[in-house]
């Protein structure tokens, strides 16, 4: 007889913020639930299709654009260290800021602007990464976060919420060549790789064919 006790945790899903250079984790966002579904979709990149080039119909000029999309739970009343007076706030800000430049940063090129600085470089954000299981940790960028506030406390600070999570994966072509994301985008495609391996090949006669 199989005991609750004896059953294996399920690991969580979430989202690491690197320091591209050093490769240390800044940030840690673990899910508060993991996701009922995973959405993604992929792009191939077929070069020349749109000029119809007969010579370029079975080339492929780079990496498919891949997206991710989930929604995300969050429920202040499983999960005790939320402090009442802010609901969940903490965990929503966690998530938004992802996509917001600092406020400091911004501040900053304000100054420059109004002192006259021609050209200000755009703010470079740390490096996101999505993790769904040790065999799954993929270098990617927020594209989208719709946020549904269900439920309040008293004082309207939001108590329950779905957040829709919208993700592109960032490949070899959105990053410099040996920059971290870059890398980890590699060992995620190997990895695929590794499993059709493992999936075992089919049979033509499984198909009705003899030969092509």
């Amino acid at each position: 007889m199989t005991r609750y006790a004896d059953l294996r945790k399920p690991l969580r899903a979430g989202i690491v913020i690197v320091d591209p250079e050093r490769g240390t984790p800044q940030r840690v966002i673990v899910l508060q639930f993991n996701p009922d579904s995973l959405e993604r979709s992929l792009a191939p990149q077929a070069a020349g299709a749109d000029q119809g080039d007969r010579t370029e119909a079975l080339r492929l000029k780079g990496p498919a654009v891949e997206t991710w999309k989930f929604t995300a739970e969050i429920d202040a009343t499983d999960q005790l260290d939320v402090p009442a007076p802010s609901g969940i706030h903490p965990q929503l800000a966690d998530l938004e800021t992802l996509v917001h430049p600092p406020s400091g940063r911004l501040r900053a090129n304000q100054a420059l602007a109004a002192a006259g600085t021609l050209e200000i470089t755009p703010i470079e954000s740390p490096l996101t990464l999505f993790v769904w299981g040790t065999q799954r940790v993929i270098p990617v960028r927020l594209t989208e976060l719709t946020i549904t506030e269900e439920a309040f406390d008293a004082d309207l600070n939001p108590i329950r919420a779905s957040v829709g999570v919208g993700m592109r994966v960032l490949s070899v072509n959105d990053l410099p060549a040996g920059h971290r994301g870059s890398e980890l985008y590699l060992a995620h495609l190997s990895q695929k790789e590794r499993f059709v391996g493992a999936a075992g090949g089919g049979r033509l006669e499984s198909l009705g064919l003899r030969g092509v």
